[in-house]
C-alpha cells in the first residue's frame, strides 16, 4: 500500500461527518487536541460538537461525578449540550472502563453511548470524539473502543508521543485499527519538545514509511494548556496553521 499524500486525503477529511481521536497510550494528549480541534474548527465557522463516551476517573463532588475531559471538551469548543450526552459513561475508578463499571457495580451500556452521539450529530456540523486510552480498552466486555469507532462510523486521528518507543506503539495502533476495518486519516504527535532529540527527529519519518500512512505532523509542547480553565493553549492555533487542517476545513 502506498503512503497516501494530502491530496489523496482531502476529500476523506472532507467528507466524515467526525473524527474519533484516539492514541497510542494514555496520557499522549488526546483530550487537548480533540479539544483544540474542536475550537480550531469553531474559529473556522464549523459548528464542532464534542463527545468523550467514557470517562473514568471522574471526580466526585457533592453534586455527583464530573467528567474533567469532557469538561475540557466542551469548554473549549464552546457548546452547551446536557453533559449526560457529551459524556453519557462516567466513572471514578481510573481503569479501563468496562473494570471500573464492574468494580462500582455498573453496567455500561454500548446502546445508550450509540443514542448519545446520535442525538450529538443532529445538532452540529461535525463530531469530534475521543476515546479512552488507545483502542483496544474495553468499554463493556469484549465490546473495545475500536469497536465503538467503527460502530459509530468515524475515521481516526491517531495522537503519538514524541519519544523513543512511538514507532512500534504507532504501527501496533494502525494494524489494529486497519485490522478492525477503520480508516486512519493520519498520525499527529502531541507534546514535541522545543529541543528535539535524535529519536524525536527521526520518528516521523520512519512512522510514515513503516504505517504507510499520512504523517499530520507535530504539536510542540505548550505549557499554557489549563484544563481546568478549559484552555487549550496555543494548540487550537499550531493545528490551524497545518497543511492538513486548512484542506479540510476548505
Amino acid at each position: 500500500m502506498a503512503m497516501r499524500g494530502p491530496d489523496a486525503i482531502m476529500s476523506e477529511l472532507a467528507a466524515p461527518h467526525g473524527i474519533f481521536v484516539t492514541g497510542t497510550d494514555t496520557g499522549v494528549g488526546k483530550t487537548v487536541i480533540a479539544a483544540a480541534l474542536a475550537r480550531a474548527m469553531r474559529r473556522h465557522g464549523i459548528d464542532a460538537g464534542v463527545m468523550k463516551p467514557a470517562q473514568t476517573g471522574a471526580l466526585r463532588t457533592p453534586e455527583g461525578l464530573i467528567a474533567p475531559d469532557a469538561r475540557f471538551l466542551a469548554t473549549a469548543a464552546s457548546v452547551d449540550d446536557p453533559p449526560a450526552l457529551v459524556c453519557p459513561v462516567c466513572l471514578e475508578a481510573p481503569l479501563a472502563p468496562s473494570v471500573a463499571a464492574r468494580l462500582e457495580g455498573r453496567e455500561i451500556s454500548v446502546a445508550r453511548i450509540i443514542a448519545a452521539y446520535r442525538e450529538l450529530r443532529g445538532r452540529h456540523q461535525r463530531m469530534i470524539v475521543e476515546g479512552a486510552g488507545g483502542l483496544a480498552v474495553p468499554i463493556a466486555g469484549a465490546y473495545l473502543m475500536r469497536d465503538l469507532a467503527r460502530e459509530l462510523g468515524l475515521p481516526l486521528l491517531i495522537v503519538a508521543r514524541p519519544g523513543l518507543g512511538t514507532i512500534s506503539h504507532t504501527l501496533l495502533t494502525v494494524e489494529f485499527a486497519r485490522a478492525g476495518g477503520l480508516e486512519v486519516l493520519g498520525v499527529l504527535i502531541n507534546n514535541y519538545p522545543r529541543s528535539p532529540g535524535l529519536a524525536e527527529r527521526t520518528n516521523p519519518e520512519v512512522i510514515a514509511e513503516l504505517a504507510q500512512v499520512s504523517f499530520f505532523g507535530v504539536i510542540r509542547h505548550d505549557p499554557r494548556v489549563d484544563p481546568d480553565a478549559g484552555h487549550p493553549g496555543e494548540v487550537a492555533e499550531q493545528i490551524a496553521r497545518q497543511g492538513w487542517f486548512r484542506r479540510m476545513v476548505g
